[in-house]
């Protein structure tokens, strides 16, 4: 949202563009560090409460962003919405594929983060909208009651046995789920896929107006373009994922590998571009539901898992950027990111393809699965669950089930 309010926020705060710039990348940095440190201050919690928590932070940062008298706490209240946002997206979806059978764990988690690919469709315009007609505080007003309305609906709607527990060990017991190769893998494939994709989408507005020949007006559109197949590729991502996990990532990232270098080859063209712009979005965040199941199952389903993919998706972004900001200084020009997206993606296929082959192969890791049962007198049980209940891989494995009520 506050991409289309920076030119307002700079004037509005007297401060430079440079300096007005930090208010989205201090934003990325804080949520890859507190996506950890959020997560694992809270592990023992209940996890519908710490939501509810989380997006009251989120309410507070956006408040303060409202009433920011200078940069300083314009500045903080961008760090303390983005403390919240990691965990959110890691407890909850959690809490999200507790609702449903294991076989739609997956789908579970794309409807939920529907609502961020859907913010990048409306977000930019909304904000841009607001803030043209009312001014940029009016914008951070809109966004703190939207959080307020979001923390009633979480408090009201979620049930509590759904967010009843927290972690299901101790801060040490979640780090030693660290030592599994499969959560490594999936991690590191997390970061490079959205390297490579941000790494590009980063300098598209560019690409557009300097080699595609389109006017600055049209870029608007063109995101919006993009945003659509994120909504696309999110959920065809998982269903996708509930019937083959691994063959959906293989094939989300193959596709976005191919979709980057075929966007740097036809970057010229007007046509191509929209078509190209519109299945980077696709590809590009078909992985994430897939992704985030992945690594909690390999992780036996700790919450640290969950917000850790987010911290490595944000890493990634950071790296993305900065080595398509590296070639476009070395002189190779504004359709070089999407060559460098391409490579950066096609290291985290290969990484994929090991992780894949290690599953199939009996690798350690994905054991653990996260099953549902009928809700007993203690809330808690266990059991032999399908090991692999939403990817696909057909092993079976003994694991801690969590309870929902039948």
């Amino acid at each position: 949202m506050i991409a289309g309010l920076l030119p307002q926020v700079s004037r509005g705060l007297h401060v430079s563009t440079a300096a007005a710039g930090w208010l989205i990348s201090g934003y990325a940095l804080t949520v890859a560090v507190g996506a950890i440190a959020v997560t694992a201050a809270t592990a023992s919690l209940p996890q519908k409460p710490v939501l509810v928590g989380l997006v009251a932070l989120f309410v507070a940062g956006n408040l303060l962003s409202a009433l920011a008298p200078g940069y300083g706490v314009m500045l903080l209240g961008r760090v303390v919405a983005a403390l919240c946002h990691g965990s959110f997206f890691g407890i909850g979806s959690l809490v999200a594929r507790r609702l449903v059978p294991p076989e739609r764990a997956s789908r579970a988690v794309a409807l939920m983060f529907t609502g961020l690919t859907v913010a990048n469709v409306l977000g930019v315009p909304f904000g841009a909208l607001v803030g043209e007609r009312w001014g940029w505080r009016a914008t951070f007003w809109a966004i703190t009651a939207i959080g307020a309305v979001a923390l009633l609906a979480i408090a009201v709607l979620v049930p509590a046995w759904a967010g009843a527990r927290g972690g299901r060990a101790d801060l040490r017991t979640q780090l030693r789920a660290f030592r599994s190769t499969q959560v490594w893998l999936t991690l590191t494939a997390t970061a490079l896929g959205y390297g490579g994709m941000f790494g590009a989408f980063s300098y598209l507005a560019y690409t557009f107006t300097r080699v595609a020949g389109f006017s600055t007006t049209d870029v608007a559109w063109l995101l919006v373009v993009y945003g659509t197949g994120l909504v696309v590729g999110n959920i065809a991502g998982g269903r996708g994922a509930d019937h083959n996990r691994d063959g959906t990532l293989l094939v989300s990232l193959a596709g976005l590998a191919v979709t980057l270098t075929v966007f740097g080859a036809l970057a010229s063209s007007r046509p191509a571009s929209v078509i190209l712009v519109f299945l980077l979005g696709v590809f590009g965040f078909a992985t994430v539901p897939g992704m985030i199941t992945r690594v909690t199952d390999a992780a036996g389903g700790v919450p640290l898992a969950a917000s850790a993919n987010v911290s490595a998706s944000n890493v990634g972004n950071a790296v993305g950027a900065w080595a398509g900001g590296l070639v476009i200084s070395a002189g190779f020009g504004y359709a070089a990111p999407l060559f460098v997206g391409a490579g950066i993606v096609g290291v985290g296929l290969g990484v994929m393809g090991v992780a894949a082959w290690g599953v199939v192969g009996g690798g350690r890791g994905m054991g653990v699965g996260m099953g549902t049962v009928a809700r007993t007198g203690t809330g808690t049980g266990t059991g032999t669950v399908e090991g692999g209940a939403t990817g696909g891989e057909g092993r079976r494995g003994t694991g801690v089930v969590e309870a929902r009520e039948p």
